[in-house]
């Protein structure tokens, strides 16, 4: 999966731990410099923090957790919870998928946002609200996990991210991270806020505007918020570096990016290619495709010798543009090379860059103090979301007109051209295949989502222990429609026969047939009849549904006391039910969609009992060389419907020698039992493009792929012409398995007292080290093309090959099910370091922090050695950024520097930089924001700049990596440029 950019990042609080000193007492109060204090409507000792269920009277943890306040995410720009939660300074630099995926297959379907933490993927990062789960949501077949669109804004009080594994504390989805969004309790009064972002090209604004108000009582309390969100489109033509999407190519001579480009005769610039990003994988549009030529003198088949009249001697073709000064040979067209064939189409540049959305969010919760049952509350809480998204593409129809047909004058077969090998078209072989510029598409989804539960929490029988009941359920349901050509129509169309008055009818007229048009210089320039446009072409719609119903049960407390303090003990069960039903359109289950990928129903059922246990243990307190010595252990059992069941643990500790100095550590364990979607995925159908093939117009040089290629029956330079055909199913019925993984993580935390007049210093090093086995993913359709034909075993029997086959025609289709691959670990180094101290009137906060992957490795086979990708375009070995704030009085001012490491993918790629003509780097990006803040007691209001310089992307050549222009389709980057925004919030 590729992934995007996003804005400036939101600067945030620190790793938990790094603000936090064990208490050295059970009576002892935390210092506000070494411990970040409860929310405001929260009692110290009734403070639970993701990764822990038991309750503490600090932050503190053996994992490391960052806190990122609401106040925070708006002041940096943010407009919505998912731009918060996407920012670099959550992920690490980690990829995700948000609004600039509209035209790309994504887990979720277009128009989702969806979190990835470590870079594993989001069905492996957990999101809570108020600790409890949120339901997968999105449409298509592939919903497994939380779209960040259906979040809260303006009740949240803080997101608390775990960057550690736990699925011993909240179950098997926890493997990389949990995000907890907490909302304010017990609010008093009413207040409203909204924000207003522009890009200084004027396009893909964004704005909110959100109230929110409760009231509390001494028995009751209720608090509740509404909210609309709009985010605006941004297409291709308003940024200058998407306009014109070229090679990126550089000469041995010339090392320079771009020097090697095919230069337009037109322009006499680099040419710009609409479709495909490149002139060399075959995607073309306007012009007109004919198999071949052959020699006119001896009538031998070639390798698209030249052709008398349409170029000199040697000149390679495979594609003929619409000419009108041509008058011999092919009258009316000219041969075109390879480079110079496709012809640009202005429709292109309004296809989306980012994707626009309207977004309506309410969320209500309560409670009421029953004066019994150990002073119980009965809670409630409801969460609704509705999201309408679109997406501007553009498409190409290319159709095949047959040997014979009326549509076709005579001149197009005759003396000087041969017909494709195939036989596709109303049976009959194809003479002449038109590569038509249609124009712009459009899709949309419809998705509704709502949560609501309640429960009962109290005081248990035992002293200091508390209980929680709570049972809840989720729904999310979708509409998504989309326009595509019709399989059955277009070959009905083109069925015709002459009426005798210069016409066409078709053979067939039932349902209103309207015949093709017959090939022309004007049809293949996009001019086509709008009643046959309307025949062939149509809105379809497709319905996904997804389900979740949870009952969970825990207490805690304090079991027993020990000399140093007292063990506190957290037992809980809980039950979940999930259920996916996703009906594609009937047209795409009937693989009835005209070069659109087709898809079966996906719908299918799970449940799961888990029964978990958490224990803390306080060893040494306030003893010399020990400050505190503190001891976690968790555990849980889980029995999947699906699958066997499994247990996981976790254990960690927490050893302050020193009130200056904490180490800290975790080892646990988890357990991921498949998706829904990865087990039950309906069959779906879709093509990757001729260049593809290993074998495409192949030399003979004696590599492994080119012996292989020979052993497949293919000949030298033989051209693939047509697409490579990928199929895909879920794994369930072909032995998937539950993935396992392992995570490490330890640190420090290094607080020193120097002086009062010094201020302030927190500095925490956390090392990580995840390793995921038998991870359930898709191999890919490119991968297992490239392992096979660079196998030197080539179908010897099992790995690759065995999931391709080639038909006599040359025709390749792979089978790129849901299966178990080897292995993934991911190793790393966060660094956070956090200074404040008083300057004058005011006070300056400064926060830093930097994440160092030293791997990010898998193994696709059990045999295969493990391949690193640290580094490399899109998984950079460094990301940071930095926070700096000075608040005096009421005038806060803020600057965020955030940052990308360089990358580079020649190794990976197996290619030498100092030769190759492919440029596969990028440099250190920056991107450099500030904001200003008044805040009175009854309002407050902030002004901000993102991306203060206007970065723009950095450029990569085609061909390893889906790109946006020259941009790789990678998330940290900003896609935007420039941003401005003003937020206003005002409390009565």
């Amino acid at each position: 999966m590729q992934l995007i950019s996003l804005k400036a990042t939101v600067a945030t609080a620190v790793l938990a731990a790094i603000l936090a000193q064990p208490a050295f007492a059970q009576t002892e109060t935390p210092k506000t410099e070494t411990a970040t204090p409860p929310a405001p409507e929260e009692e110290a000792g009734d403070i639970v923090v993701v990764g822990s269920r038991i309750r503490r009277d600090t932050f503190n943890s053996p994992s490391p957790v960052q806190i990122v306040t609401r106040s925070e995410t708006t002041d940096a720009g943010f407009t919505s919870t998912a731009e918060a939660l996407q920012s670099n300074a959550v992920t690490g630099g980690q990829g995700q998928v948000n609004n600039s995926f509209g035209g790309f297959v994504t887990d979720g379907g277009p128009g989702a946002n969806t979190l990835s933490l470590r870079g594993l993927g989001a069905t492996r990062t957990l999101i809570l609200l108020n600790g409890r789960r949120i339901a997968p949501a999105g449409t298509r077949g592939a919903v497994g996990s939380a779209d960040l669109n259906v979040l809260p804004g303006i009740i949240v009080d803080r997101f608390e991210i775990l960057k550690d594994g736990a699925s011993s504390i909240y179950g098997s989805d926890a493997v990389a991270g949990v995000v907890n969004i907490v909302t304010r309790k017990k609010l008093s009064g009413f207040e409203m806020e909204g924000i207003y972002a522009i890009p200084e090209v004027g396009a893909g604004s964004s704005g909110k505007i959100a109230f929110a108000g409760g009231y509390t009582g001494d028995q009751f309390n209720i608090a509740g918020s509404i909210e609309y969100a709009r985010r605006n489109e941004m297409t291709l033509g308003d940024r200058d570096f998407t306009q014109c999407q070229t090679d990126y190519i550089r000469s041995a001579a010339n090392r320079t990016p771009g020097s090697a480009d095919f230069i337009d005769p037109r322009t006499g610039q680099p040419k710009c290619y609409t479709i495909s990003g490149n002139g060399t994988d075959g995607v073309t549009f306007n012009t007109l495709g004919l198999a071949g030529t052959r020699n006119p003198v001896t009538g031998a088949p070639g390798r698209r010798p030249a052709v008398p009249g349409l170029g000199s001697t040697g000149t390679t073709f495979n594609r003929f543009r619409p000419n009108s000064a041509v008058t011999t040979l092919l009258v009316g067209y000219e041969g075109v090379t390879l480079n110079s064939r496709d012809t640009f189409d202005q429709r292109k540049l309004r296809s989306s860059l980012i994707s626009p959305g309207e977004f309506i969010t309410g969320y209500l919760q309560g409670g009421y103090d029953l004066s019994a049952l150990g002073d119980a509350e009965l809670y409630f809480e409801g969460l609704f979301s509705r999201r309408k998204s679109s997406q501007t593409g553009f498409r190409q129809l290319s159709y095949d007109y047959a040997v014979g047909s009326p549509l076709v004058d005579t001149a197009i077969y005759g003396s000087n051209f041969f017909a494709f090998p195939t036989d596709t078209t109303n049976g009959r072989d194809v003479v002449a295949r038109a590569f038509v510029g249609f124009g712009n598409d459009r899709s949309s989804q419809k998705l509704d989502f709502y949560k609501v539960g309640g429960g009962l929490k109290g005081d248990f029988v035992l002293p200091s222990w508390n209980y929680d009941f709570y049972v809840g359920t989720s729904k999310s349901s979708a509409s998504y429609t989309f326009e595509s050509f019709i399989t059955s129509k277009l070959a009905q169309s083109l069925d015709v026969v002459a009426n005798g008055s210069g016409g066409f009818n078709c053979v067939n007229p039932a349902n209103g047939c309207v015949a093709a048009p017959a090939l022309s210089p004007s049809v293949i320039n996009g001019v086509l009849p709008q009643n046959w446009v309307n025949f062939i072409y149509k809105d379809v719609t497709g319905r996904t549904k997804f389900s979740e119903t949870t009952a969970t049960i825990n207490i805690d407390g304090k079991a027993f006391a020990l000399p140093y303090g007292s063990v506190q003990v957290s037992l809980g069960a809980e039950f979940r039910k999930s259920s996916l039903n996703d009906a594609p359109p009937a047209e795409s289950q009937a693989r009835d969609l005209y070069n659109l990928s087709s898809s079966s129903i996906t719908k299918g059922t799970d449940s799961v009992w888990e029964a978990y246990g958490e224990v803390e243990i306080p060893i040494l307190r306030n003893l010399a060389m020990a400050k505190d010595l503190t001891v976690t252990a968790s555990a849980r059992f889980t029995d999947y419907k699906s699958f066997s069941s499994n247990a996981t643990y976790k254990v960690g500790g927490v050893y302050s020698p020193t009130g200056w100095l904490s180490l800290r550590g975790s080892y646990g364990t988890s357990f991921r039992a498949p998706a829904i979607f990865e087990q039950r995925l309906g069959g779906q159908s879709g093509f990757r493009p001729a260049s593809s093939d290993p074998c495409d117009l192949y030399e003979d040089d004696g590599s492994i792929a080119s012996t292989n290629c020979a052993l497949d029956g293919v000949a030298p330079d033989t051209q693939q012409l047509f697409g490579v055909q990928v199929l895909s199913t879920g794994g369930a019925s072909l032995g998937l398995k539950a993935e396992t993984s392992t995570n490490l993580t330890t640190g420090v935390i290094f607080q020193p007292k120097i002086s009062s007049s010094f201020g302030d210093l927190s500095i925490a090093v956390d090392y990580y080290r995840i390793e995921v086995k038998g991870q359930v993913a898709q191999y890919g359709g490119d991968s297992i093309l490239s392992n096979c034909y660079g196998d030197p075993d080539f179908r010897a029997g099992g790995g690759f090959c065995s999931f391709i086959t080639r038909d006599p025609n040359n025709k390749l289709t792979v089978i790129d099910n849901f299966v178990n691959i080897s292995t993934q670990v991911v190793k790393g180094i966060d660094f956070t370091v956090r200074y404040a101290r008083d300057i004058g009137q005011g006070r300056l906060r400064v926060t830093a922090q930097a994440n160092h992957y030293i791997d990010q490795a898998s193994a696709l086979l059990a045999t295969d050695p493990l391949t690193d990708a640290n580094g490399t375009v899109g998984s950079p070995k460094w990301s940071g950024n930095l926070d700096a704030a000075y608040k005096i009085k009421k005038v806060q001012v803020r600057y965020i520097l955030d940052w990308l490491g360089k990358t580079n993918s020649y190794a990976l790629l197996g290619v030498n930089p100092a030769t190759t003509p492919f440029f596969f780097e990028t440099p250190n990006y920056f991107t450099h924001s500030a904001s200003i803040k008044y805040q009175a007691d009854k309002f407050d209001i902030t002004a901000g700049v993102q991306n203060i310089f206007d970065r723009d992307p950095p450029q990569i050549s085609y061909g390893a990596y889906s790109r946006l222009g020259n941009a790789p389709l990678y998330s940290g980057y900003d896609t935007e440029g420039r941003t401005f925004y003003l937020s206003v919030g005002a409390r009565f």
